[in-house]
Parts: structure tokens; C-alpha cells; sequence
């Protein structure tokens, strides 16, 4: 019996194997999670252009598949992701945990997903312009800056356009 004839079968059986290991391996990279992406002292935001790194308080950021926005506050960035134009299924939202980070200068290792957190609004706490609200992603901590510093405990869904609008607490 000729070899060929033999060699032949072996080799389709392994190219279709490798063609549907390529296709799961496509498949898990289109499913994995854009994870959140450390600030920059140049970063300015997607919005207003200016400098993110000027503002105290948390910062928001919009992560999908090969793009970064980033914004100088989580006003900005849930103002933004409100337009029905910028809503995308596959982008991730993230803000910073203000239970886990100093005021002033938030720390990048506690970025955490926008859509869970809780969030303060109506405190004399100074961010960038417009609404502050500060991020948390234990209620707890939400209810406690909250009772200390004044302001109410709000969810993601219930952040509006208009609660945006609002003219800041001063």
C-alpha cells in the first residue's frame, strides 16, 4: 500500500483540528473583559480636554475592545455614557473606589466596575467642575461619607441626566 494514501487522512484529521482550535481560541479572546487602565499625568479627559490629573477625587473611565476613554471625574464619565450614541454592549465602565483611596490623588489599583458601585452625590467635597459623586463599592462606606459630609446614596441606574445638570452643592 502506498504511504501517501496513509499520510493523506493524517493530515486533515490535523489541520482540522488546528482550524477548530483557532476558532475557540478567536471565541475566548472576543469573550475575555476588558479590565480598567492605570490614570497618566498627561491623560486629559475625553470630554472637556482638560488635564485628569489636576482634579482631586474619583476618575471613570470606558474600556472596549482596543480604545480607552478617560475622564477627569464619574459625573463626566456617566454624562458621556448617557448619550444613547456612546452606549456599546461590549465597553466596561470603571470608577475609583473613594473607600480604598485617598481623596486627592485616587489610587489606580482600586478601579472598580461603574455599573455595581454606589455612588454620593450632594457632598462639599471638591472634584473637577460640574456634580461631584464619589465612587464606593461598599454601601456601608457610601452611607458613611454620606451622613459625615451630607448627600444621598444613589445606584447606577438611578444617575440621570438632570441629577448630572444639577448646579454643585457649594
Amino acid at each position: 500500500m502506498n504511504t501517501m494514501y496513509l499520510a493523506w487522512p493524517r493530515a486533515m484529521v490535523v489541520i482540522i483540528t488546528c482550524l477548530g482550535l483557532a476558532a475557540c481560541n478567536d471565541r475566548a479572546e472576543e469573550k475575555q473583559t476588558p479590565g480598567p487602565v492605570a490614570f497618566h499625568q498627561s491623560d486629559e479627559c475625553h470630554v472637556c480636554g482638560m488635564v485628569i490629573a489636576d482634579f482631586p477625587g474619583p476618575k471613570g473611565e470606558v474600556v472596549e475592545k482596543g480604545t480607552v476613554k478617560k475622564f477627569c471625574s464619574t459625573a463626566e464619565m456617566l454624562g458621556w455614557w448617557l448619550q444613547p450614541e456612546n452606549h456599546h454592549t461590549e465597553a466596561k465602565l470603571y470608577v475609583h473606589d473613594m473607600g480604598k483611596s485617598v481623596w486627592e490623588k485616587p489610587d489606580d489599583h482600586y478601579l472598580i466596575d461603574a455599573t455595581t458601585a454606589y455612588y454620593v452625590v450632594g457632598t462639599q467635597l471638591k472634584g473637577s467642575m460640574g456634580v461631584v459623586l464619589a465612587s464606593f463599592s461598599e454601601e456601608a462606606t457610601a452611607h458613611k461619607l454620606a451622613s459625615e459630609q451630607g448627600g444621598r446614596v444613589l445606584r447606577f441606574e438611578e444617575i440621570d441626566l438632570s441629577l448630572l445638570q444639577q448646579t454643585p452643592t457649594m
